[in-house]
């Protein structure tokens, strides 16, 4: 090859590296000021997208998860989070944040974006719930069909199907994503579920309603628990921040 030749090969090395050096900083957030702790509300980095919250939103006690719509673990959390959500909606703020696990999950970040555009209908919570509850009639679809079915459920709850069809790949709702993904790193966030009871892991294990070794036998994750994870980690919580129970 000519010193010419090779010129222009490095020369277009360069610009390819570039390329893709700036494409992969697009899908970066600055979120090192920002308290993943605090309830969010909506910013130009978020895809002016606020946390989405159910409950008390001005509550001393904050339950976030960062969640992944294909996860298994996440599908078997969810009855606990909507169960502890419902019961203590006038008591604690419940945030759902996105983590999809695309390496793992391909369809997950496709969902997230539905919950996202079902969102902006004011519908998230409705479509949140519907994708976990149908997780096992999407998973495994391809993209066409994945999509068919995400309209289809938009359809059930009575949003604008055509506006929804937009939103799901609009650059707020991308951004909205990239932005959870991005909190949900800085939280050290490595799987999900992640619960994080005012920014405490939930991440114990029990067996016999009792906490134990995550070793023991039989021991499973509490937020698989809706009765421990009720009593024996939301409670002493509430208590310890003078809030009443529920008809106490």
């Amino acid at each position: 090859m000519s010193k010419k030749a090779w010129i222009i090969f490095i020369a277009a090395c360069v610009v390819i590296l570039g390329g893709l050096v700036y494409l992969s900083g697009l899908n970066r957030v600055d979120v090192s000021g920002i308290d993943t702790n605090a309830i969010l509300d909506a910013s130009q980095k978020s895809g002016n997208i606020a946390d989405h919250v159910f409950g008390k939103k001005d509550s001393k006690v904050t339950m976030v998860e960062y969640g992944d719509f294909q996860c298994p673990g996440c599908e078997s959390a969810y009855p606990t989070m909507k169960a502890i959500s419902e019961k203590y909606q006038g008591q604690i703020a419940f945030v759902f944040r996105n983590f999809p696990l695309t390496d793992k999950h391909p369809n997950a970040k496709a969902a997230a974006a539905a919950a996202e555009a079902a969102g902006l209908q004011n519908k998230y919570w409705e479509m949140h719930n519907k994708l976990y509850e149908e997780q096992s009639n999407w998973e495994n679809l391809s993209i066409s069909q994945r999509t068919s079915a995400f309209v289809g459920y938009a359809q059930e709850l009575g949003l604008n199907v055509d506006t929804f069809k937009k939103d799901l790949t609009s650059d707020a709702v991308n951004q909205k994503i990239t932005f959870d993904q991005a909190l949900g790193r800085k939280a050290n966030v490595d799987a999900t579920p992640t619960i994080l009871l005012n920014g405490k892991p939930a991440d114990q294990y029990i067996h016999d309603g009792k906490i134990v070794d995550s070793t023991t036998s039989n021991a499973q994750p509490i937020w698989a628990d809706t009765t421990a994870f009720d009593t024996l980690l939301l409670q002493p919580l509430l208590k310890q921040n003078n809030i009443s129970l529920p008809n106490a």
